[in-house]
């Protein structure tokens, strides 16, 4: 049964999402024995993560004492005390001298006349001693919720006892509602009532994709991600709201159509709204005006009619509805306190009174775009006139970079177009599908195609719409198998319709039947097709596949058809296309080794494909920017760009798989080596299961790179195995492309399978010499070497070590020439425990791979240099020159790793987690980047460590892990 309070029900599952910093911020405050304040506004989620938080201590408590305050019962003297000590008092108050055991009894009985006038001291020392009495048998944790409500008797008592009980083991665990903006520091006065050196913890609004954790956890799931991204915006980020929002919806037999406020449930008005009553009705019309326009001023209040807008902003503003200046101090601009108060405004208003906001806005408003779209909303039923004028802004908002808008006009225009007019309601509902796949919202574009085919007859109409189901399914593209007949049979014998399907046919050959020859040929029927029909469009897309194809083939037309796919004239949907021309020159050039022109090509897509919007192919520049930064031996800046990357992949649903695969390489080459198993891991199931071929190779490419960097050769060699066994069915032959060959000779060499180990070598190199990949003749070279090594042919093997490592140098390849000079430590090292050499030609080949990777930021590669240089030498003092050059970890590092001092051994997780970073040379805000806090947390978490261990800077926490290294 539906229930609307003036306040909603809060949702009671424990489960804490988005607040991993601030838990562990927690954890290590009441590990050590603090206590820790929780704040922030009403729904930011104080309550849930109290809860867990006091049942996570419960246990190892002896003593648990609870309160949670309501405003209803805040009048009530003692009430707070009576529920923290009514139950536990007598179990200590025969150890009271006689005046405080009175005091105390009357307080909590109310037996006798009690006020902290009339018993003064001897009530405050009642509390204290109850406290102390009880920490003495065992730890005390104390959790008060709702602090703000607590009786004003109560909350001095327990100020006086917290701030005497120093040295005693009692916690303390509570949570303050403040308002939403941290700048008036409402929480110190609660905090100054709290233990000395207590930690405030601010909550703060949970990010999109924590809004749409948390409303999958609730069994909101089946939401379009744009509703979801609305419902993030429409909350502010809090979690409460965000519920109540997704509750709404899930109710509501009618969902929003795209453009659409969001149903603000009548629980949500009455909480943000419970002010507006004290507003006249023409300044609640204004409000109304406000929250019908896009960016709302003053000006444009005045434009549209409201004359007194100043002085109604002005009182709204005093009760909190709004607020007059924008966050960068522009003069005139009206922001609300919450975006849930502007959407509940909205929401409350009859559509008569919304629709004369919006035509008071469609004259008012400047932009041509907010004019449309307001004359649209003030406007019922079908209007040619009105839907042009959409049409027409919807273009321009195309041409802006901002198809999300377009595509939300293109629908309005549909709405409103009359039937018989040209073009019709269905094609402009098709070009808003288009705009939505252009923009990531790939649900919106999918159910838009799928309701004009539920009723479209026209060929035209039907094959268009087939193309947006069939885009709409990415990878994925065996689920929408059943779709290609019937595209076909509605293309008839159309060479511009047959065209269209042609080059979706063939994607389909190269995903879903791993047929890459198959997939070429399709690309060049669709090629021929479209030139006959003239469409330049469709030509471009299905050179740039062919071409693509002919690549991976290593094909010897492949240059031929690149230069056809850039041939004038050029479409420039097609020039920034993630599957265009300018792509397929991208991985040319980065496949033949050409990095500082791919770099250029790459990053001027990024920056067109930006501008225009076009989130799906942001998502593909941006990991191969990250590519071209690793390759160059960028690892800081390869593993930024491909978080950046799968985080928006992750938001629209596009690609997560591919980015998955790539974080796994970015994170083995300079993040974390276990997060790079698990990323590789989930990009193997995510193409098994979508069927995707040519993705399964290239994940098991990153799978087995990150075996090999975790030291398991065995699984290395499983892996590559089964990515060359794939490739060869593929066809795809230019080991430019997945670069794993290097590894999987190395990974034999290691488990002793040489013969296996050199086929692969000169297999690979007969393609790399034939294509001209000198990187890759380069990497062979290096396991070639190692191979030599084994059969003892230790010279030849130091020269093509020495020779690979210089051409790699030469390529720009970074982290291939460390790794070569770190295989030339290795065999030096090997070399001098044969001949019981001084080991001095091996600790410098390690200094240079160091030096190499340090500039790299190899962080996994670094630590198997230490590992290496132990094993070698089980030098302490190089040991200590590995810590003081930042290559030592401990348990608990973001990157995993060795075992940390014994000193470490003292602090709290979060506290080893940065000294551990501090050995590796990290600075302040690099640490603060990598653990996801601040850098004020760093720096008074780096405080605490300096006390713990009784030292005074990062220089010491250095020369501590060697000396632990020198004495162990």
């Amino acid at each position: 049964m539906r229930r609307d309070t003036e306040e909603p029900v809060r949702p009671r599952s424990d489960q804490v999402i988005g607040r991993d910093e601030l838990l562990g911020r927690a954890r290590d405050q009441l590990s050590g024995g603090g206590s820790v304040l929780l704040h922030g506004p009403p729904g930011i989620g104080k309550s849930t993560m109290l809860r867990a938080l006091g049942a996570e201590y419960a246990n190892s408590a002896r003593t648990v004492l609870r309160c949670s305050a309501t405003e209803s019962e805040s009048h009530l003297p003692f009430l707070a005390l009576v529920d923290l000590l009514g139950l536990v008092a007598d179990e200590v108050a025969d150890a009271l001298p006689l005046p405080q055991r009175a005091a105390l009894e009357a307080a909590l009985t109310g037996r006798a006349e009690s006020s902290l006038h009339q018993d003064g001291l001897a009530l405050r020392l009642a509390v204290l001693s109850v406290l102390r009495a009880l920490a003495a048998r065992g730890p005390v944790l104390l959790v008060a919720d709702d602090l703000q409500w607590l009786d004003a008797p109560s909350a001095e008592l327990l100020g006086f006892a917290a701030r005497r009980l120093g040295g005693m083991p009692v916690r303390m665990l509570g949570a303050v509602r403040t308002r939403t903006e941290p700048k008036e520091q409402e929480h110190l006065p609660y905090l100054r009532a709290y233990p000395p050196e207590s930690l405030a913890l601010r909550l703060t609004p949970l990010t999109h994709s924590h809004v749409s954790e948390l409303l999958a956890a609730r069994g909101y799931t089946g939401l379009r991600r744009s509703t979801v991204r609305d419902i993030h915006h429409t909350s502010g980020g809090n979690p409460l709201f965000a519920l109540e929002l997704g509750r709404a919806l899930a109710e509501s037999p009618t969902p929003p159509r795209p453009g659409e406020p969001l149903p603000v449930p009548t629980s949500l008005r009455a909480l943000v709204l419970s002010r507006l009553d004290l507003l006249s009705a023409e300044a609640r019309r204004t409000l109304l005006v406000a929250s019908a326009g896009a960016r709302p001023t003053l000006a444009l209040l005045h434009a549209a009619g409201r004359t007194d807008a100043e002085s109604e902003t002005a009182l709204a503003a005093s009760l909190g509805l709004v607020a007059t200046g924008g966050p960068d101090g522009q003069e005139g601009t009206v922001r609300f306190a919450n975006p849930l108060v502007s959407a509940a405004l909205y929401a409350q208003a009859t559509p008569q009174e919304r629709r004369a906001a919006h035509a008071a806005l469609s004259t008012a408003a400047s932009d041509p775009i907010e004019r449309a779209r307001h004359l649209a909303l003030a406007t019922t039923g079908t209007d040619e006139t009105v839907a042009a004028r959409l049409a027409e802004a919807a273009t321009l908002a195309r041409d802006r970079g901002a198809p999300s808008v377009a595509a939300q006009l293109g629908l309005l225009a549909a709405r409103h177009t009359p039937q018989d007019v040209q073009p019709g309601a269905d094609e402009r509902r098709l070009t808003s599908a288009e705009d939505a796949l252009t923009s990531g919202d790939i649900d919106l574009a999918r159910e838009v195609a799928r309701d004009v085919l539920d009723r479209a007859t026209d060929a035209a109409i039907r094959v268009r719409a087939w193309m947006v189901v069939i885009d709409a399914a990415g990878q994925a593209m065996a689920e929408v198998e059943s779709v290609f007949p019937q595209a076909l049979a509605d293309a008839g014998e159309d060479p511009r319709l047959l065209a269209l399907v042609r080059y979706q046919l063939a994607w389909r050959a190269l995903l879903v039947e791993g047929e890459m020859t198959k997939g070429r040929e399709e690309a060049a029927h669709a090629a021929r097709l479209a030139a006959t029909a003239a469409d330049r469009r469709t030509e471009l897309m299905a050179l740039s596949f062919q071409a693509q194809m002919e690549t991976l083939m290593g094909h010897p037309e492949a240059p031929a058809t690149l230069e056809r796919a850039l041939t004038e004239p050029q479409d420039p949907r097609v020039t920034c296309d993630h599957n265009g021309a300018g792509a397929t020159r991208f991985r040319w050039q980065i496949m033949s080794d050409q990095l500082t022109e791919a770099r250029t090509t790459i990053t001027g897509l990024l920056s067109e494909v930006r501008k225009r919007g076009m989130v799906e192919a942001e998502v593909h520049f941006l990991r191969g920017l990250a590519d071209t930064e690793l390759r160059a031996g960028h690892c800081g800046r390869a593993l930024d760009l491909a978080h950046e990357s799968l985080a928006l992949a992750r938001d629209t649903g596009i690609g997560e798989a591919a980015g998955n695969m790539f974080t796994s390489l970015a994170e083995a080459a300079g993040g974390d080596v276990d997060r790079a198993l698990a990323l590789a891991g989930d990009a193997v199931s995510r193409a098994e299961e979508d069927g995707d071929l040519i993705y399964l190779s290239r994940a098991l490419g990153a799978l087995g790179h990150a075996q090999l960097v975790a030291g398991d050769a065995a699984g290395t060699v499983q892996s590559l195995r089964r990515a060359r066994e794939l490739e060869q069915g593929l066809g795809i032959f230019d080991p430019a492309r997945g670069r794993w060959h290097g590894d999987l000779a190395e990974a034999l060499i290691r488990i002793g399978e040489l013969t296996e180990a050199q086929d692969v070598i000169d297999a690979t190199r007969e393609h790399a010499q034939r294509l001209g990949r000198a990187s890759v003749l380069a990497v062979l070279d290096r396991a070639e070497a190692l191979l030599k090594a084994a059969h003892g042919e230790h010279e030849a093997a130091v020269r093509q070590l020495t020779s690979a490592q210089e051409r790699l140098a030469k390529l720009g390849y970074g982290l291939e020439e460390a790794r070569v000079a770190l295989e030339l430590g290795r065999l030096q090292a090997e070399r001098s425990k044969r001949v019981g050499g001084s080991g001095r030609s091996a600790r410098g080949a390690y200094d240079e791979a160091t030096r190499l990777l340090r500039r790299c930021r190899a962080v996994p590669w670094l630590r198997q240099v230490e590992a290496a240089v132990v094993g070698s030498t089980g030098s302490a003092r190089a040991v200590g020159s590995m810590a003081a050059m930042g290559s030592v970890a401990g348990p608990g590092s973001p990157v995993g790793g060795r075992s940390a001092p014994v000193e470490l051994d003292r602090l709290a997780s979060t506290e080893r987690q940065v000294a551990a970073l501090v050995l590796e040379g990290a600075t302040n805000r690099e640490i603060a980047a990598r653990l996801f806090i601040s850098v004020k947390t760093v720096e008074a978490t780096l405080t605490r460590v300096y006390r713990k261990l009784g030292i005074r800077s990062r220089v010491d926490i250095v020369r501590l892990a060697a000396g632990q290294q020198r004495t162990g």
